[in-house]
């Protein structure tokens, strides 16, 4: 079998790389305590875009540092209320997709919620107020500032934090309530249940935002993680900072929330991802104490997995 990183055997032992800052615990904690005083105003247009068995809607909620957050909102009609829901996340750079690709779960009596990450290729907000680079990607925004300015902090707690006022929806049962996404999805899936512990379901896929000294010393710092290259280059080119710099990203490592997670997981990965490299992934679904399962593509990379949603909605339909 071709291999890109180690051997499955490895890999299914493998506990990550990069460092764990020594206030991961009370960092998350003040950063949940920031969310839960957040006043979100929430508010529910109803979109141009209508199906007959749905309504669709425009989400806008308010999250930390003020930044106004956007998400599509499917509601089945004529279903017995509360229903299950499931909150959808999306890969890097992207946005929450069209309305048509939330209808399968909205057939099947789900409410579906697309949320689009701020600052990337949707309407959500960022507010921005960093010292710093902000120049090519999101992971390294906020390095060289305090870690409570890291933009995947407020990323992760928009995720978490819709999850709440999803949960409150009176036509939503806050005990069926799922999360998915691929890649940057992925990561933001897992960060999601682990802020969120009530979420029943998790079905990441090949998620990113895992170990990131592990895709450095793996040469894979390129695509998705170019920007670690570049952070180095411009801002310590001599690396006399990179256990300070890798011990920071730890709090935005999910391998290092990955614990927290009490839903049942599946998990999807190819072990041909040079994207997101296998062990990355292993990193965090291996810290996982909740039941899970993996789905195991050793031929894939970064791409579609033949059957994978087909399961992920068999999987979701227990809820």
């Amino acid at each position: 079998m071709p291999m890109l990183d180690m051997p499955l055997e490895q890999l299914k032992q493998y506990a990550g790389r990069n460092p764990k800052p020594a206030d991961f615990d009370k960092y998350w904690s003040r950063a949940l305590d920031e969310m839960k005083s957040v006043d979100a105003n929430v508010q529910l247009v109803e979109s141009d875009f209508q199906v007959p068995f749905s309504d669709c809607f425009d989400l806008y909620f308010t999250g930390v540092r003020g930044a106004r957050i956007h998400a599509k909102y499917v509601r089945p009609k004529h279903i017995a209320l509360p229903h299950p829901a499931i909150l959808q996340f999306h890969g890097y750079t992207g946005h929450a997709g069209d309305w048509n690709d939330k209808l399968i779960y909205a057939s099947l009596g789900f409410s579906v919620i697309a949320m689009d990450c701020r600052g990337q290729g949707g309407s959500s907000e960022d507010t921005g107020g960093i010292k710093g680079t902000t120049h090519h990607g999101h992971i390294i925004r906020g390095l060289n500032d305090t870690p409570d300015n890291l933009l995947f902090r407020h990323i992760f707690l928009d995720a978490a934090q819709l999850a709440g006022i999803v949960m409150e929806m009176p036509e939503v049962d806050e005990n069926r309530v799922g999360v998915t996404g691929p890649s940057q999805g992925g990561g933001i899936t897992l960060a999601c249940a682990a802020l969120e512990p009530r979420i029943k379901r998790v079905a990441p896929i090949y998620p990113f935002l895992c170990d990131y000294q592990r895709v450095w010393e793996m040469d894979q710092a390129k695509d998705a993680y170019q920007e670690l290259r570049t952070f180095f280059r411009y801002f310590d080119p001599q690396h006399t900072r990179e256990e300070e710099i890798f011990t920071r990203l730890g709090y935005i490592d999910n391998q290092f929330l990955a614990s927290r997670i009490q839903g049942e997981v599946l998990m999807g990965v190819g072990l041909m991802d040079s994207i997101c490299p296998p062990s990355t992934q292993f990193a965090a679904y291996n810290k996982i104490t909740a039941n899970k399962k993996l789905e195991i593509y050793p031929d894939y990379g970064h791409e579609g997995m033949p059957g994978l949603h087909d399961k992920i909605v068999q999987f979701m339909l227990k809820l």
